[in-house]
């Protein structure tokens, strides 16, 4: 009999843990830990990690695993709950196309804590968290719509990265618990029965879709471990009739994404860093804007802007317009293209735009909403045709004298073709991870991250580096 996706995935993940993978992989997934890591360092004074963190201090238990922002330690479950949380907090976490997944956030949390727990070795962790990942992102190509170009997850208002990603989690902590095959299998199946969220929040506010990643990864750890404990999943939980693509997906989704190619592609190399803490949809407008700032554009002299984006994309960075042009806070000017536009021509961060650019008081600044007002966001043919393998922008800046000038950026940075070298990776983890602890604490962490590949332990990374306080 031919086994079913659920039990190829658990194969694999069973191999994987035998056999290992290559160190150019290994030392990928190296670089995506040191970014989440800098992204968690940097949401520790974020409101949703700081109730997260008391939620789980009421919980109690016994200490396995470092959560950040908690001295002491936590059980595995909640430390991933709440680094999970710290790591999509700040929408500065990797993202993958076309799924438009955010796959690290859900996943290193979980294989971070279990690792942590069970004293794995780097190369090990890395692993896990490779295929965790692997796993997240083809469930989430499963329930994309090729034709429409389109996650048939976001369309029915379902956040896939948290729906999946606790697959995924389930995945990595299974494989660092030493589950086998069958086990393995069992995780998918239980894991299946705990992922959610929904994303009303991205049209009309609410926190709570920071908290998404967090739940995702704990969900992931105890679907482990209630299979590590014996409890079983049905093997033909993704394909049957009440299984998880078509509860989330209806009819409308492609199971052989799931195992096309399983065990010889792998997703995560060509998932894109974010080098802005904003929407992954305004990047290539924040580009088109720093290359307008470095040409010697003077905001003082602009009329008018019009930002050309992917279909698609208007519905989340440029509808309604006038929103979008006066955001009602900080996290809301990270999903406007007015906005992030604006902050780009005048903001003053090192790496274009940066988290100062994104503070309630900074959304509110007259100048910046003097540029954005004068933003028009529109679909542009070009951009939706490379959409979603890129999120392009074109941007065009219309002067005093009629003038005008355009920079389209087709190729994101951060991604297999625009990709921030481990020199960068570095660079934006210490400007993260300097907000909440000593630049030699930042410089410590970054080392023990690097060696992870070459056999470092995992705890390696938290050994004397006191970064658990806020």
């Amino acid at each position: 009999m031919t086994p079913t996706p659920a039990q190829q995935l658990g194969a694999l993940a069973a191999r994987v843990h035998t056999d290992g993978l290559s160190a150019d992989l290994r030392t990928d997934l190296a670089g995506r830990v040191l970014d989440l890591l800098g992204n968690c360092l940097a949401a520790l004074g974020e409101k949703p990690a700081e109730i997260v963190r008391a939620v789980v201090a009421e919980w109690g238990g016994r200490p396995a695993a470092t959560a950040l922002g908690i001295e002491g330690g936590l059980p595995a479950p909640s430390a991933a709950l709440v680094n999970g949380t710290l790591a999509h907090s700040l929408d500065f976490d990797d993202t993958h196309l076309p799924s438009v997944l955010h796959p690290s956030s859900a996943v290193i949390p979980a294989a971070l804590a279990v690792a942590e727990r069970t004293g794995a070795s780097g190369p090990a962790f890395l692993d896990a968290a490779t295929v965790g990942i692997e796993v997240t992102c083809r469930l989430g190509m499963a329930g994309y719509d090729e034709e429409n170009a389109n996650s048939v997850f976001f369309d029915r208002g379902q956040h896939a990265t948290a729906i999946c990603g606790a697959v995924g989690a389930a995945v990595a902590a299974g494989m660092l618990l030493g589950l086998d095959a069958d086990e393995l299998t069992s995780a998918i199946g239980i894991a299946c029965s705990m992922g959610s969220g929904v994303i009303e929040a991205n049209r009309t506010g609410g926190t709570v879709k920071r908290v998404h990643c967090g739940w995702a990864a704990h969900a992931g750890v105890v679907a482990a471990q209630m299979a590590q404990h014996g409890l079983t999943g049905p093997p033909t939980v993704l394909e049957g009739r009440f299984g998880f693509l078509q509860a989330f997906c209806g009819d409308r989704f492609d199971i052989e994404q799931v195992t096309r190619g399983l065990g010889e592609h792998w997703e995560t190399p060509g998932i894109f860093f974010k080098p802005y803490p904003c929407n992954h949809f305004t990047h290539a407008g924040v580009d088109a804007a720093l290359r307008l700032r470095r040409a010697g554009i003077d905001p003082a002299r602009i009329t008018e802007l019009t930002l050309g984006v992917p279909e698609p994309v208007l519905r989340t960075i440029g509808e309604p317009i006038e929103e979008k042009r006066r955001p009602r806070s900080g996290y809301h000017g990270a999903f406007s293209g007015p906005y992030t536009v604006a902050a780009a021509l005048l903001g003053g961060g090192g790496l274009g735009v940066f988290h100062e650019d994104f503070t309630d008081s900074a959304v509110r600044d007259p100048a910046r909403l003097a540029i954005a007002d004068k933003v028009n966001v529109v679909a542009d043919a070009e951009c939706t045709r490379i959409f979603p393998r890129q999120f392009p922008a074109v941007l065009t800046v219309r002067l005093d004298d009629g003038t005008t000038r355009t920079e389209r950026v087709s190729q994101n940075r951060g991604g297999p073709a625009n990709p921030l070298s481990p020199e960068e990776l570095t660079l934006k983890f210490t400007s993260n991870a300097t907000r909440s602890v000593p630049p030699e604490t930042a410089d410590r962490l970054a080392e023990a991250i690097w060696r992870l590949p070459a056999g470092g332990p995992v705890n390696d990374i938290f050994q004397n580096v006191p970064i658990s306080g806020t």
